[in-house]
């Protein structure tokens, strides 16, 4: 069954528990309620102009082509195939860190939910198996996707969740929402991969709140499609919290990369890292814009942010816009850093000394870069994953980047 979509946004007609009816109800009238198109003016939006986007073109599907798998002792599964626990834990958490009201297109998410992956670790759980989520669209053309994942760990769970989207050539919509809920004293590392075709616009939204001694570690993937804006943030809440953010982008043709951040410091003590880097060919645009925000009660708080971007041709382009909002002097290290240019010459001439042809010194070069990113991938079998992904081959050797 499905739902043309209109600015406004529209009911759902899926069956479901009470609770997920009043989400769609309060999507349905917060899409009703929030301007369209999303105004420039609102920081998110800076780098991107959402009058490009016509929503009446899509249809909202009201499925998901979800497939889940886990190791045994992680619970991972669709709410439409979950266990009482995972409906409850569904009915607990879903849409609270990150609500309906969030922007006009977390209010079509939440409208128009086909349903969501629900990811549960008990506490104590050390699994260094990761839960595999893939969702996979095919061709669909001119349909609307909300993919919704919630995970949620006991305390001192230890997990990993990899979560990988792709889609054919058809025009698609797609709206993810990803909610990450840690447990005191727990681990999750979050992967995404938007593989997507080259007509796929993806609007996404990722948001962690955390609880005391809790780490979070997310690291964004991004190799396809014709627009990908995520918004991604850390609510650094728990005493003791710590949050990494990893993101890698290989544009080609006229893509349009975007991630907007928010590190955001509210408990005492909390750590945050990130390190967002591109490269870029052809046409394809990068943007990160990111907000370190560092709150009255954060005090000894550490934070570091750093944007990197690779400019390989003379059409490609590079925005980088960090920023610090400090209300507290009492603070271990808020440091930001942001650059763009092209592989670097000195470099390049040394290779090319040695008898390496300028091609390959370049991709050697490329693959450096790059790579300062992959190796804080603890996983052996997904940092692999990730290079061939790149275009870069797994052992270092024999470079080459190819467009995806």
């Amino acid at each position: 069954m499905t739902t043309t979509i209109t600015a406004d946004g529209a009911s759902s007609t899926v069956s479901s528990p009470g609770w997920l009816t009043e989400l769609r109800a309060h999507g349905m009238e917060m899409g009703e309620a929030l301007p369209f198109p999303i105004s420039r003016a609102e920081r998110p939006w800076k780098y991107y102009d959402p009058t490009t986007l016509d929503l009446s073109q899509y249809t909202a599907s009201e499925s998901d082509p979800a497939e889940v798998s886990s190791p045994a002792d992680v619970e991972a599964a669709t709410l439409s195939n979950a266990n009482e626990g995972l409906r409850a834990l569904a009915e607990q958490h879903l849409g609270k860190s990150v609500p309906v009201n969030r922007s006009k297109f977390t209010a079509l998410h939440y409208s128009h939910l086909a349903g969501a992956v629900v990811v549960s670790a008990a506490a104590n759980t050390e699994q260094p198996e990761p839960v595999r989520i893939t969702r996979d669209y095919g061709d669909a053309d001119g349909s609307l996707a909300t993919p919704h994942t919630l995970i949620v760990t006991g305390a001192n769970a230890r997990i990993s969740v990899i979560e990988d989207f792709r889609s054919g050539e058809g025009e698609l919509l797609v709206l993810p929402v990803i909610e990450i809920v840690p447990g005191p004293g727990s681990t999750i590392r979050y992967t995404v991969i938007h593989r997507w075709g080259e007509n796929t616009r993806v609007f996404s939204e990722q948001r962690t709140i955390t609880e005391r001694d809790s780490t979070v570690s997310s690291l964004a993937v991004a190799v396809g499609g014709a627009v990908v804006k995520s918004h991604i943030e850390s609510s650094l809440e728990g005493r003791g919290s710590a949050s990494e953010l990893l993101a890698l982008t290989y544009g080609y043709a006229d893509q349009h990369i975007d991630f907007y951040t928010v590190q955001d410091h509210i408990g005492p003590d909390t750590r945050s890292d990130l390190l967002f880097k591109a490269a870029l060919t052809d046409e394809a645009r990068a943007v990160y814009y990111g907000m370190t925000r560092v709150g009255l009660g954060a005090k000894n708080a550490d934070a570091n942010q750093e944007n990197r971007n690779l400019i390989l041709s003379d059409g490609a382009k590079a925005d980088s816009d960090p920023v610090l909002e400090i209300l507290t002097n009492d603070v271990i290290r808020v440091s930001h850093g942001a650059t763009a240019g092209p592989v670097d010459r000195d470099s390049l001439f040394y290779l090319q000394a040695r008898g390496i042809p300028y091609e390959a010194a370049e991709q050697m070069l490329v693959q450096a870069f790059l790579g300062q990113v992959i190796d804080r991938i603890p996983d052996i079998a997904l940092r692999d994953e990730v290079a061939g992904l790149l275009g870069l081959e797994p052992n270092g050797e024999d470079v080459i980047l190819t467009q995806k």
